[in-house]
């Protein structure tokens, strides 16, 4: 259970005043739904109302705090003109601008002759200075209650600043006194203050260089994050140490014939990802193992021998995937593997419904089906194996912790594999995967051909499709992705549906469209289409990122490419090159670019290294946008930021790895405050595996 000193930290932000039904759902939409999600969300600016002249010094264009008399109210001639109010001192008059405003709330707000302070932003106007709108209005003895530094939060359209600064003023006064968790040694030697203290200074800037990730309550504070973050994944690494699992051997008889059926001959990576699997599963441990693989470096034929490994040995493997067209996709092409080694491979995904579904129940459950790919149906509890000794996750981070563990226990001692086709950066599979064991593939399979990368600015598009019309007349046939599926009005952004109206008025019905708001059945029709010739062009949005395979697709067309991450770029890039022709990727870019998307869209063209890519991308973005969607999978940090923390995220690995050693099941009285540090920051899910054994 949750320590109960820590309960008001986890009730819902709508406790906290000012934010009711409507209010609170955009608070939860812009923070999250917690009094601790506020708290997390941490100034990204000031307003400095220290600024205290009097009228006549007043600067142009600059955040005064006056002390005036209300003197008189000038009422608009025509509801067009502003409501002004004439305040005065002793050298001169103010005149405070308000458009659209009710006179009798101005009037009880400003009544004539009480003394106020006014602070806002000043702007001189035929030698008179005005406030339009002032930011704040006391009366002159209350002004001890203005911010003299007020913190500016990012926002969300409809929420008012006033109304989330009061909120987590609110969520501050609720932060109790919590034991130390951090060693004192290392606390003192950093001059780190206290957490409270930390969170409390971050809420509370007395100027710019207090928002600086530099500074010392910020370090606390990322430090306590990616310690919570590291101390999770070694508890669970350990516990996974310690759960009983079974050596599994096969003979080989079944990989030596899918090996001489390959087109190509393994890479050397492959080899040594293959000898390190194959040595993990031999011992009586669990594995928990990361293949990391850039688009196209083989990983699906190393599973495929991994899941063989298994069979021979007696067992059965199952292969995750995150869609039904990956799924379907993966059957295709390891069925004819499997047939090389005369080995039988299932399908079970949401779609599949009936006497076929239960046929294949019954096969698994009875052991005759050695292996079988699946999507989120693999889950559900009326699948039941005779004998599951490895499990396979494709695109990892399309699925959580918790779904690994669901899975490994559909068998005694399961061992799990997990592999995504997403460049990493080192930091970053610290941090996501610094729980499992990682294996590294770093070459392409022979014959694979460099993909030839272009810029295009977007007015140029006409060129572009007049390009693609002489590509697709030699047989060529071309992916076409868009940002958006329907026209947005905050982003000027062309829609996937608008551009395949427009595509298909240029090239006729050989046009398709495959978006994320569309059936399963519908979207799989579509792609099956394209991937047998009977589309030219596929007008997609990033649906098609993760591991679609037409190697007849030549030409990759990404627009407003400014708007993807770098990873996005590449996984899109690596849909083409994948067959014999020469494979060409525009990049077609809004020319007013900024200065990083221009640095993006450089890297893009100079390398095809992913791993490489990806340090790239986490220098120029930093890690919380890094793969472009919150559906990343990887850890979302609130306090640290990993291009700038990095040597922080070392040191918690560190010394997780010492709390673990020292005190596995967290007894003693750092481990009691560690506990609470877990808690806090919603890394329930470790402190489990403590109670479960």
């Amino acid at each position: 259970m949750r320590p109960a000193v820590l309960f008001p930290l986890f009730r819902p932000v709508t406790s906290l005043p000012g934010l009711g039904p409507r209010l609170g759902k955009l608070a939860e939409k812009l923070a999250g739904p917690h009094v601790t999600d506020l708290l997390w969300h941490l100034p990204c600016g000031i307003i400095d109302r220290r600024l205290s002249p009097k009228i006549a010094a007043a600067p142009n264009g600059q955040i005064a705090t006056l002390e005036v008399r209300v003197e008189s109210h000038v009422p608009p001639i025509n509801p067009r003109h502003p409501f002004k109010v004439r305040c005065v001192d002793e050298t001169g008059v103010i005149e405070l601008v308000y458009f659209h405003a009710r006179g009798d709330w101005v009037q009880k707000m400003l009544p004539i002759g009480r003394m106020v302070v006014i602070s806002g932003k000043v702007e001189w106007f035929h030698d008179t200075p005005q406030m339009p709108h002032p930011d704040a209005v006391v009366p002159a003895d209350q002004r001890d209650e203005l911010e003299r530094v007020e913190p500016v939060y990012p926002m969300t359209a409809g929420l008012p600043a006033k109304t989330l600064r009061k909120a987590v003023r609110a969520a501050l006064d609720l932060v109790p006194e919590l034991p130390e968790w951090q060693d004192p040694a290392w606390l003192a030697r950093q001059g780190w203050p206290r957490w409270s203290d930390a969170l409390h200074r971050a809420h509370h800037p007395e100027d710019e260089a207090d928002l600086g990730l530099s500074t010392a309550h910020r370090r606390r504070l990322a430090f306590d994050e990616l310690l919570a973050n590291q101390l999770a994944l070694a508890l669970v690494r350990e516990h996974q140490r310690t759960l009983s699992g079974r050596a599994v051997k096969g003979d080989g008889r079944l990989r030596e014939p899918v090996e001489r059926a390959l087109p190509f001959h393994l890479t050397g990576s492959q080899r040594m990802a293959l000898a390190e699997i194959f040595g993990d599963m031999a011992a009586d441990a669990r594995m928990l193992r990361l293949l990391q693989g850039d688009v196209g470096s083989g990983k699906t034929v190393v599973a495929l021998l991994a899941m063989l490994n298994a069979v021979e040995a007696g067992h059965q493997a199952v292969l995750m995937a995150p869609t039904e067209i990956l799924a379907r996709q993966h059957a295709e092409s390891l069925a004819p593997l499997c047939w090389a080694a005369k080995v039988e491979i299932g399908l079970l995904t949401g779609r599949d419904k009936g006497k076929a579904r239960e046929r294949v129940l019954e096969r698994l459950a009875s052991g005759e089906l050695p292996l079988v790919i699946g999507t989120h149906a693999i889950f559900q509890e009326d699948v039941a194996f005779k004998d599951l000794a490895l499990a396979v996750i494709d695109e990892q981070h399309r699925f959580g912790v918790h779904q690994r563990l669901q899975l490994s226990a559909k068998g005694r001692g399961v061992d799990v594999l997990v592999m995504t086709a997403t460049p990493i950066p080192r930091t970053l599979t610290l941090t996501a995967y610094g729980d499992m064991d990682v294996s590294r593939l770093t070459e392409k399979p022979p014959g694979r051909k460099p993909v030839d990368t272009r810029t295009v600015a977007l007015d140029r598009l006409e060129d572009v499709v007049g390009g693609i019309h002489r590509k697709v007349a030699e047989g060529a046939r071309v992916y076409w992705v868009c940002p958006l599926v329907d026209e947005s009005e905050q982003l000027d952004l062309a829609a996937a549906t608008e551009r395949h109206a427009y595509l298909r008025a240029t090239f006729g019905e050989r046009v398709g469209l495959v978006h994320g708001k569309m059936r399963g059945a519908d979207k799989d029709a579509v792609m099956h289409d394209f991937a047998a010739g009977r589309l030219d062009v596929l007008v997609a949005t990033t649906v098609i990122e993760v591991g679609v395979n037409v190697p007849e697709a030549t030409v990759m067309v990404v627009e407003h490419a400014e708007r993807f991450g770098l990873a996005q770029l590449h996984q899109l890039r690596g849909r083409v090159g994948r067959g014999e022709g020469a494979s060409i990727c525009l990049l077609l870019f809004d020319p007013q670019l900024t200065e990083t998307a221009r640095q993006r869209l450089k890297i893009m063209r100079d390398t095809e290294d992913g791993f490489l890519i990806a340090e790239e991308d986490l220098r120029l973005r930093g890690s919380g946008e890094l793969l472009g969607t919150r559906q990343s999978g990887l850890p979302e940090f609130r306090m640290a930021d990993l291009a700038e923390h990095g040597e922080l995220l070392a040191a918690a690995r560190d010394d997780a790895r010492l709390i673990v050693e020292r005190d596995p099941a967290l007894a003693g009285e750092r481990g009691q405050a560690l506990k609470t540090l877990l808690y806090l920051f919603d890394r329930d899910s470790a402190a489990k595996t403590l109670r479960s054994g």
